[in-house]
């Protein structure tokens, strides 16, 4: 005769919490709907599986460092005519172009809610099952310039590249050296084509050299951001002004 006794250890040693928080529970609601066997493993299975991409999506959430509460619910479109609400949900609702390593470029002046966009995608994005980080462009060039002190910047690039899609917050604000931009210009080329990039700039392309030092290397930033590349371009006032 077969006992479930020992059921709940065997589960905890199996590390099936969900199985193990539930399984009672659960065949009395198999018991009773007079559920099959496989019936009730299937139902057992859904529960921890859908506990697990919860808390899989909740840690990668925490991982992204996205800023609190800006989310496409919280993103008032229509204050902002230039902005299509269709087009960006897209991006956020569809990770296809992350699988083809596309890159998403916005542009507009300071208050017009780049980053709340860029943040907003970003969080969708984990919830459907992809792995974002969000930074301000100040402070990943500064851990990128940290590593290549220490010739450990390849192996930065390396771990940056376990995310689907980087999103550079503000790169219009890294200062105008040879040391920072050179590192941003690898951390460009080397997600070239292999991982997408999502930039939040108030400067437009034709300014780039306010950036780069180099015009040379402008140039071949912009080139490989825009190869794969969709741009957004905000025409508007301070959304933060039209909110007071």
């Amino acid at each position: 005769m077969i006992s479930t006794i020992n059921l709940t250890s065997m589960l905890k040693q199996l590390r099936l919490s969900t199985m193990q928080s539930t399984w009672e529970e659960t065949s009395t609601q198999a018991e009773a709907a007079h559920w099959t066997y496989p019936q009730y493993l299937t139902v057992m299975c859904d529960k921890e599986l859908a506990v697990r991409d919860q808390n899989r999506i909740q840690r990668n959430i925490l991982e992204a460092k996205l800023p609190l509460g800006k989310t496409l619910d919280t993103f008032d479109f229509a204050k902002l005519t230039s902005v299509n609400p269709a087009q960006i949900k897209a991006f956020a609702e569809n990770p296809r172009w992350l699988v083809s390593a596309q890159n998403l470029i916005i542009f507009g002046p300071s208050g017009v809610g780049k980053t709340h966009i860029a943040a907003a995608i970003g969080r969708r994005l984990i919830e459907l099952g992809t792995r974002v980080f969000f930074t301000k462009t100040t402070l990943l060039v500064q851990r990128l310039q940290a590593a290549h002190a220490q010739h450990k910047l390849s192996e930065l690039l390396l771990k940056l590249n376990k995310y689907d899609l980087l999103i550079l917050d503000d790169i219009g604000y890294v200062k105008k050296s040879e040391a920072e931009t050179s590192v941003l210009f690898e951390l460009i080329a080397d997600r070239y084509e292999s991982r997408s990039i999502l930039i939040t700039s108030n400067q437009p392309f034709d300014q780039w050299d306010n950036i780069f030092p180099d015009s040379r290397m402008a140039v071949a930033a912009v080139d490989r951001l825009v190869h794969h590349a969709t741009i957004i371009n905000i025409n508007e006032p301070s959304y933060r002004r039209i909110l007071k």
